[in-house]
């Protein structure tokens, strides 16, 4: 694509967020508004939504000339959200946060300092410097542990969170891996590191400021073996037992969603 003069393109992937992406948009737009003028996008790809999500998204759009809304009917998960943005951005560096706020503004403008040579960089909240209020409840922590050495041990990506939503690429790195890209819900975070470091990308993980934001959905439990159940299916797919995964797709991929 031709050289357009954008520094920086932020991707929000919205599935049914109407109650809370216009707080998200009230503190991103103006911020990077007046950090990079019309040196930047943001791109609110709403998909499947059932609520007011898309609306709230358009509301902004007479007030900031940089933000994008795209909307898929079909409901393709973060990672698929995540992909159609990669494909439509236009920055020099290419990122994504989630919806919901819980990474300030100045959070994510701080991987933009902090990307340096590297092809990537993410924040992480189990840095010894970061910031995380309030403390997650000892279930989700001890969760994500095990998840954490779950993906260690399955994919040897030495990292302590891959899940946090805000994550930077270079736009060299994420047009790389973007066709590589298939997973798009829970293994997405993992499949995405996983094919920037075997495309030779180096990946820097740096502390970030999260806040827990009110009205998840999610069921940590079952959210949890659909967690380890994805990363053992993306596994195949890069081994040569990948015939496996249609077997697992026609029986269990029909009960839980991985």
């Amino acid at each position: 694509m031709e050289n357009t003069g954008i520094q920086l393109s932020i991707v929000v992937p919205a599935y049914n967020e109407e109650a809370r992406l216009g707080k998200m948009l009230d503190a991103y737009l103006p911020y990077f508004q007046e950090s990079f003028g019309a040196d930047y996008e943001l791109l609110v790809v709403v998909n499947g939504s059932r609520d007011a999500t898309e609306s709230v998204a358009r509301s902004y759009l007479p007030r900031f000339p940089q933000l994008r809304v795209i909307v898929e009917a079909r409901a393709i998960g973060k990672g698929g959200a995540v992909m159609l943005g990669l494909s439509s951005a236009r920055g020099r560096l290419i990122g994504f946060v989630d919806a919901d706020g819980a990474t300030p503004p100045a959070a994510f403008h701080e991987l933009v300092r902090r990307i340096g040579d590297a092809g990537a960089v993410i924040a992480s909240r189990r840095h010894p410097r970061s910031l995380i209020s309030p403390r997650q409840p000892l279930s989700r922590r001890a969760a994500s542990r095990v998840f954490n050495w779950f993906v260690r041990l399955l994919f040897g990506l030495r990292i302590s969170d891959t899940q946090c939503g805000a994550k930077l690429m270079t736009r060299a790195a994420g047009r790389a891996v973007l066709p590589a890209l298939g997973v798009t819900r829970w293994a997405f975070d993992v499949d995405l590191l996983f094919q920037l470091r075997r495309a030779g990308f180096a990946i820097v993980e740096v502390p970030t400021e999260w806040h827990d934001i009110s009205g998840s959905r999610l069921n940590i439990f079952r959210a949890s073996l659909e967690m380890s159940l994805a990363m053992i299916r993306l596994r195949l797919l890069y081994s040569p037992l990948r015939w496996v995964v249609g077997v697992y797709d026609r029986t269990m991929g029909r009960i839980f969603h991985a």
